[in-house]
Formats: structure tokens, sequence, C-alpha cells
């Protein structure tokens, strides 16, 4: 299967084509519905055929360069469509296709009776297809070529309904907004791309990656590279101070949030910093500003989250930290924990936006946490598989939310960054808090909607999908069970992608130690921390509801400052994009559109009409002042000729 890893890009590609071209003309939602997940399903299959034969091999022997064609020889630059198949592609490949097809399974259901439900499969293919090119392809240039594929998509999927009204603007603003940002940080991973080429000669991953690991470059070198190729990391995996376009992003279809901004392109900015650890070990001082900057979105988004009312917000405020954390695995060279907790992260984050969406699709579109309650009763297998997730999220053993997290936190302490496990150890306390306090709002205590609302549970293609997330999450943690428990084993996801990172982690310096002890004393204080917070959670909002609107009120600064998400959209409004606009306005088009190129245009044919005028004048049509001019012009040239003989 490994020699045929082309036909997983292949297939969503032949998905979006048919659903694209003759999806309006198929009337038929499961026909349409099906293209689009099968082609996803065979894909999937296909990538595990492939990991079962990369796993019969020995592990240094598991890395497979598949190529199809030569796409560009350019004096020294070449490059081919060639896909790479190791150990991190599969693991990433086995998410964006496994995750990806129940997500499309639950799409048939959740986008049932919507004028464009072609046009969302074919958009949702066309995703899966850059997604797979990203994570798949052997070069930068492909690998960027995916980065700005899933952009895109995104562009067109958080817009889907445009005509929608979202808070103060439409699911097009939202759209156009993630768009912008995410050029922001794709200008700096241009850079970096442009930048490996006039170092190592090449942007081929096989010439590359070992050339940083033996030639004898500059450490300043590296840092440049390493800080604009995590410039774009920023970007698309929405770190301070790119992060403001993921909660906008929720205007899209659930689905969309579930696939693309919870479980695939925003696990991209993490997966290509594993995917270049070599450039990073190279760089320590960079590593270090990722470990910061992952550990302060992390409690930053945090925060935020626990006063959000509005249901999908929670969730995105709460995927923001996530990946604060992952990109703190990646600042502190645990490479493979950072992979670890994107694989458990996309089953339980996916069952929060699927098990969302089932709720809003019950309560006829509704999002304000503060209008549920109750819903336990009617909606049963929404209210359990939401559970499951919303523990594993909060670190609570032995779902798969607290192994990863853990191996976080563990190698955050080990290597010497305590200040940042503090901060890494007090974001786990305040998610725990803020998603029991969306799981209790929502599912316990008194029903808070109207006579109106008639909630019920989701059709069997929603809930399904959300059964089978549900038992992922709960067993998914155990292929990286930590070796204090399982003794001469070791962790096998560790195991799995050593050769991958072998290079990167003899670069590193690490200036902890390890210890047994020490590693389950800190991981009970990290489960002991979160089941307070839950504990805590219950007691306001269930036992004594009225404790939580006192403290709100007598801290009243600090709880708008949270509600206005620290305001950094007005900010950026205010420094960024408001003179942007008045610059625009008043230099862009009334100065230099209006006068200067207006004028140009305007002020020469305004001259040539004047002219025009008096030239007209002698137009007369009068034979005899026709004949006198002519006299005259023979007059002249008689004169001229004969002064000059």
């Amino acid at each position: 299967m490994i020699h045929y890893i082309y036909l997983t890009i292949l297939l969503p590609l032949l998905g979006f084509l048919v659903n694209g071209i003759f999806g309006s003309r198929i009337k038929n939602e499961k026909i349409i519905g099906w293209i689009g997940s099968g082609t996803i399903g065979l894909s999937f299959l296909i990538v595990v055929g492939a990991f079962f034969q990369t796993l019969a091999l020995p592990p240094d022997d598991r890395k497979t360069i598949v190529t199809l064609f030569n796409w560009l020889n350019v004096g020294g630059l070449n490059i081919n469509v060639s896909y790479q198949v190791d150990q991190l592609s599969l693991v990433m490949a086995l998410i964006v296709t496994g995750v990806g097809f129940i997500i499309h399974v639950y799409s048939i259901g959740y986008m049932h009776g919507d004028i464009g439900f072609w046009r969302f499969f074919s958009y949702m293919n066309l995703f899966i297809f850059a997604m797979m090119n990203l994570i798949l392809g052997d070069n930068f240039v492909l690998l960027f070529l995916g980065w700005e594929g899933v952009g895109l998509c995104s562009y067109l999927l958080i817009g889907f309904w445009y005509d929608k009204n979202f808070e103060k603007g439409t699911t097009g603003d939202a759209a156009k907004k993630a768009f912008i940002v995410n050029r922001i940080g794709d200008f700096g991973f241009l850079l970096g791309m442009f930048l490996i080429y006039l170092t190592f000669g090449s942007l081929n991953f096989g010439e590359v990656f070992p050339r940083a690991a033996s030639f004898n470059v500059p450490v300043s070198t590296f840092n440049f590279i390493a800080l604009f190729l995590f410039i774009g990391a920023i970007g698309k995996s929405a770190q301070i101070p790119l992060f403001v376009w993921l909660p906008d992003a929720m205007a899209g279809p659930t689905p969309v949030s579930a696939l693309i901004h919870a479980a695939t392109m925003v696990t991209a900015g993490v997966y290509m910093v594993a995917r270049c650890s070599i450039i990073f070990a190279c760089a320590p001082a960079i590593l270090t500003v990722i470990a910061v900057i992952g550990a302060f979105t992390a409690v930053f988004a945090a925060s935020i989250g626990l006063v959000q009312n509005d249901i999908k917000k929670i969730l995105a405020y709460s995927t923001i930290s996530q990946l604060g954390y992952m990109i703190l695995a990646m600042g502190v060279g645990a490479f493979t924990s950072g992979i670890f907790h994107i694989m458990t992260h996309a089953c339980f984050k996916a069952i929060l936006f699927l098990g969302a969406g089932s709720v809003i699709h019950s309560m006829f579109e509704e999002q304000d946490i503060q209008h549920f309650g109750g819903l336990k009763k009617y909606m049963p297998q929404t209210y359990f598989t939401f559970l499951i997730a919303a523990m594993a999220i909060s670190g609570i053993p032995p779902l798969s939310g607290f192994f990863s997290k853990d191996d976080i936190l563990w190698n955050t302490f080990a290597n010497g960054h305590i200040i940042l496990w503090f901060i890494g150890i007090a974001t786990a306390l305040l998610t725990a808090f803020y998603m029991f306090r969306l799981y209790f709002l929502t599912f316990e205590g008194k029903e808070r909607f109207g006579h109106n609302k008639h909630p019920h549970e989701s059709p069997k293609l929603m809930t399904i999908p959300l059964i089978v997330l549900a038992f992922l999450s709960a067993i998914g943690g155990f292929i990286g069970i930590p070796a204090v428990f399982s003794g001469d084993h070791g962790n096998l996801f560790e195991r799995w992608l050593e050769p991958v990172f072998k290079s990167a982690n003899s670069k590193l310096v690490i200036y902890g130690t390890h210890s047994n002890l020490g590693e389950i004393v800190l991981m009970s204080v990290t489960v002991i921390g979160a089941a307070f917070a839950i504990y805590f959670a219950r007691y306001i909002y269930l036992k004594n509801p009225r404790f939580a609107l006192n403290t709100s009120q007598k801290f009243k600064g600090f709880y708008n400052l949270l509600l206005n998400k620290y305001f950094v959209d007005e900010l950026y409004n205010a420094a960024i994009v408001n003179p942007i606009e008045r610059g625009s306005d008043r230099f862009l088009w009334r100065f230099t559109d209006i006068t200067v190129i207006d004028g140009i245009v305007n002020g020469t044919a305004s001259i040539i009409n004047y002219i025009s005028g008096k030239i007209r004048k002698i137009q007369t049509g009068v034979t005899q002042f026709y004949a006198v001019v002519m006299m005259l012009g023979i007059v002249i040239a008689l004169f001229w000729i004969i002064t000059s003989l």
C-alpha cells in the first residue's frame, strides 16, 4: 500500500471534482454525501494498509519516497511531486483521513436540507486533498502548496453561509479575517523557505535536513530560518499574536470547526515544526521563544474561555489553548509529546465540536449556554460522549488527554522549564473548570430554554460518529503510556517516532533529570488539581449559581476584560485596521486615485479639449477663408526657401 499512497491525495481531489461539477445536478443528498465521505474512507484504508506495511519494516528503514513526476527543474532547483511515507506522516495521515471520514459522515446528517449541500462536500474534499499534500509532501514547495490550499479551503468553508450575519458582520467578514491573518504568517514561512534554499541549496527534505545536521552553518542563520518558519506556524496554529482569526472562524458550519479548526488545519503549524525539528534543534534560542509563546497562549486563551457563553466560542478558545500546549512541547524539545497531543486532541475536540453541533441542531441554532440546561435527558448519547470528551481534555485518567497532557507537562518540568511548567499546570486547571462549566450549564441543572424549544437526540448519522470518537478518546492514550508505568516496554508512541527525531534529539541540550517518583508526584498534582477544578465548577454552576453572579459583579472590571477577550480585536482595530482604512481612504483613494490618477486622466482630456476648441475655430467652412490660409502658407514657405539660399 505504501506505493499507492498518492491515491490518498487523488481520491479526495476526485470527490471534489465530481461533487463540484455534477453536485448541483445530483438531487440525492445521500449520493453526494457518500461520494464525499467514500473518497475519504478509501483514503483512510490505504493509509491503514501503509501503516501496517511500514510497521513490518525495521525502525530505521521505515521511510519511503513515492515519486510521481518531476515538477520544477530550474537552475539548481529541482522539485518532484513526491510523497514521503514515514512514521510522522503516517500518524498525521491517519488523523486526517480517519477523523476526517467520521466528520464527513456526521456532516451528511448535519447539513441535511442545506441548499449548498453539494458545495459543502466539494469544499471539504478539497481541504482533505490540500491537507494530505501538506503532510505527505517530501519538499517545502509541496508542503507550502498544501499549506496555502488549506488556507483557501478555510476561507471557503468559514464563509460557506456567506449571507448569514455573524456578530457585528457576516461570515464573509470572518472568512476574510482568517485569510488575511494567515497570509501574515505565510509571508514569514516564505522567507524561511528562501533562506533555506540560499543556505542549503535545496528545498527537498532528504537534502536539507541531513545538511542541517552536518553542515557548519552559523547559529544566527539557523535562528533566522527557525524564526521565519515559526512565524508561519504562529499564523496557522493560532498563537499569540495571530490567534484572533480562530474564534471568528466559528462562523462556519460546525463540522468545519471540528475538522479544520480542531483536528487538522490548525495543527499544521505544529506538524511543520516537528517535521523541521533538526532546524529548530540547531536554534536553541528560538526554541525558548517557541516554548514561551506556547505557554502564554495556552493560559491566555484558557482564561478567556472561563466566561464566554457561546458554546462554539468556548471550544474555539479551548482549541487555541490546546494548540499552545502543543507549541510548548515543541519549544521544550518534546516533539513526540506534541504529536501525541495532536492525535488525542483530534478525537476529543472533534467530539466536543460535533456534540456542540448536535446541541445547536436540536436547539434550533441557539448557541448561548445560558439558554440551555437539563439537556441530559433529551440527548443521552450526545451527553455521554460530550462528558467523555470533557473528561479527556481535562486530563482525567485513564482517558487519552491525561496521557498526552501529562507527557507535555513532565517533559517541560524535566527539561528545566519550571516557570513554564507552572503555567502549564495553571492552564490545565482552567481547562478543567471552563470545560465542566460548559458541560454543567448545557446538560445538567434546570432547563433554561423556552417552551418553543423542543430538544431531541440527533439522528444516528450524527450520534454514531460521536460514539466512535468517544471510544477512541477513551483508549487512544494507552498507545503512549509513559515508561514509568509500562516498564521495559517503554513508551510505544515515542519508540515509533524515535527515528524521525533522532537527529534533533542529539542536538538538544537537556538541563533537567528524569525521576520516576517525580513524574508520578507531578502527575498526581495535575489530576488532583483537575478534579478540584471540576468539583468547583459543579459547586458554582449547580449547587450555588449565585456565587458566579456575585463574583462577576464583585470583580466586574476583570470579568469584562475576560468577556471582551482582553480587547485584543479592539486594539488591533485601533492600531492597525482603522489606520489602514483611513490611510486607504484619504491617501490611496482621495489623493492617489482621485487627485493624482483621475487628475492626470481627466486633466489630459481637458487640455486636449481646450486645444481642440481653439483649433476648431479655424474650421469655419468658408471657402474664401481656406484659400487665404492656403496662399498665406505658400507665401511663408517661399519666404523660408528664399532666405535659406
